[in-house]
């Protein structure tokens, strides 16, 4: 038993990173190094479909020939003239995850990308999705804000990304965070960036694993062009602010409010005498106010600012139960993705200078779905509900 413990906590202390290694094997120095990682069995299995790759690759470039009778007799032809000019294993780059032992061979990026968002168009323009790709986007808080990473890098956005969080993933966590068992005790930080890079390899992200701070917030909020707001900490929310006003850089923040989101946009690229928070905190609100709050403050301020006529009658049960059934405000994996799909589009939006909500937007799957939910009976019941609820915070 005591050599299986040992061995156990040799490989737990293991390193993997978050990072791919990326080869072209024509280089030299880049085929030994990858050799070396197959030689030491690093490589447990290997991805290479590269010739369908480069078969939907002339397909896109070729949109006319698609359904031509000859498409695939055409198709040979290129191919056989690509392995003339270069042997196919090649082509391409070999990208190398460490933390699951995997090769894959891609398209170089430009045709990575045309290939992986040819199913966007027209939906997302050409000039549209190159802006998209290369906004540079941070996002702070990685429970809802994983589903926003994951949204952004699935809609072939934000190639750059920096992104925050203090925190490893529990077994609480993975109700509403796309991962796991396998992944408990990993920082959240890390298993974002690995999802990012798996599903673009050419992807650039930066990780702040202290989480977001007095000393760091400046550095990671400058040369953003979209700043998500998906943290805890109101004081820190406030920081974020500062530094977006400060810098011009638009702010959006999506909180998941039982199965429906609340999504709130601050323009500070637009107006950067835009109020912090919308006013919806009050005017005295400062880094100070908020750093001293206890918990009965931390959730009223929270009501005050998302609106107690906006929280779903279960979410205000459940706020009162904390501490008592429960531990923590609940928090659901479909609200999480709607919160991730709806960020996504709003950074779409901004980046690409398009018309958007300037302030606040309420997506309620229940008012689409349950039936009667807009009845009178049930919209007074509703109002009734939130005056109980302001009273209990003084609101």
């Amino acid at each position: 038993m005591n050599m299986i413990n040992d061995r156990l906590d040799e490989i737990i202390a293991k390193e993997f990173g978050f990072k791919p290694l990326i080869f072209d094997l024509g280089k030299p120095a880049d085929a030994e190094r990858l050799n070396a990682l197959i030689a030491e069995g690093a490589v447990r299995r290997v991805s290479d479909d590269y010739r369908e790759q480069l078969l939907e690759l002339y397909g896109v470039n070729n949109p006319p020939l698609v359904y031509s009778p000859d498409f695939k007799e055409k198709f040979e032809e290129y191919f056989a003239a690509l392995q003339k000019e270069t042997e196919l294993r090649k082509q391409g780059s070999w990208v190398y995850y460490p933390w699951s032992s995997t090769l894959v061979h891609v398209l170089p990026e430009a045709d990575f990308l045309a290939v992986r968002t040819a199913r966007n168009k027209n939906l997302i323009n050409q000039d549209e999705q190159e802006k998209f790709y290369n906004a540079t986007v941070g996002i702070g808080g990685l429970s809802v804000g994983s589903s926003v990473a994951l949204a952004l890098a699935l809609g072939g956005g934000a190639k750059h990304m920096k992104l925050a969080d203090m925190d490893r993933l529990a077994l609480s966590n993975t109700n509403r965070i796309l991962t796991g068992v396998d992944d408990l005790g990993a920082l959240k930080v890390e298993l974002a960036a690995r999802k990012i890079y798996e599903i673009n390899p050419y992807a650039q992200v930066e990780i702040f694993p202290e989480g977001l701070n007095q000393d760091n917030i400046e550095g990671f909020v400058s040369g953003l062009d979209v700043m998500i707001d998906e943290l805890d900490n109101l004081a820190v929310k406030y920081l974020i602010r500062e530094q977006a006003a400060k810098h011009g850089v638009a702010v959006v923040m999506a909180a998941d409010n039982g199965d429906n989101a609340v999504v709130d946009i601050e323009r500070y690229d637009l107006d950067r005498a835009t109020p912090f928070f919308q006013g919806r905190m009050g005017d005295d609100v400062s880094y100070e106010m908020l750093s001293g709050l206890d918990k009965f403050g931390i959730g009223k301020m929270i009501t005050k600012h998302v609106g107690p006529e906006n929280v779903t009658e279960k979410m205000q049960q459940s706020l009162l139960e904390m501490g008592k059934t429960i531990v923590s405000w609940p928090q659901l994996g479909g609200a999480a993705l709607v919160n991730g799909a709806a960020v996504a589009y709003c950074v779409r939006k901004i980046v690409n200078k398009q018309p958007l909500e300037a302030n606040r937007a309420l997506l309620s799957l229940d008012e689409k779905l349950v039936p009667g939910y807009d009845a009178p009976e049930e919209t007074a019941k509703r109002r009734q509900i939130a005056e109980s609820f302001k009273k209990i915070f003084g609101l």
